[in-house]
């Protein structure tokens, strides 16, 4: 059985960051970054998904996916082709996504009313929202991450 696993949060949280720390020996990586002039980025995303785990592999969606009408998809593809869906949530830390992000190459930083429209629509996933496993993802403070279950009512920065 293959695996969905779909980053959620803010630019410049660390999710990128996470992949590569923690998937990337295991999971195809598609991001709509790598395709910035498609037309049709969903479709093109949907597209990879389904060919990572036709192929038998395991998948990492690393974009901001701030609410279900980004993450019920993933879920829906994912359960189609017989894939565990796990949700990675990256609480909102506004200050420090400004920080990291300004330290971006001028290229694929976001303009800071991007991070704060995303911080509109963020909504932290529920257990309800079908996600087989929903881990929370912090920096550790010493350059690494401290992931936890994420269970229900359990994160302080729950956002309606």
């Amino acid at each position: 059985m293959g695996e969905v696993a779909v980053l959620i949060g803010l630019q410049a949280s660390g999710k990128t960051t996470f992949y590569r720390a923690r998937l990337a020996a295991t999971h195809v990586h598609v991001s709509k970054d790598h395709f910035p002039k498609a037309r049709r980025k969903q479709a093109r995303q949907m597209r990879l998904v389904a060919e990572a785990l036709a192929d038998g592999r395991d998948v990492a969606v690393d974009n901001t996916n701030p609410s279900p009408d980004e993450w019920a998809p993933l879920i829906e593809a994912g359960h189609r082709c017989g894939a565990r869906v796990v949700g990675y949530w990256f609480p909102p830390d506004v200050a420090l996504s400004m920080r990291r992000n300004a330290l971006r190459p001028p290229e694929i930083r976001v303009p800071d009313v991007g991070v704060y429209a995303t911080l509109k629509r963020l909504r932290r996933p529920e257990p309800g929202d079908g996600f087989d496993e929903l881990w929370s993802v912090r920096p550790d403070g010493r350059g690494g991450f401290a992931v936890a279950p994420l269970e229900d009512g359990a994160d302080e920065t729950r956002r309606p």
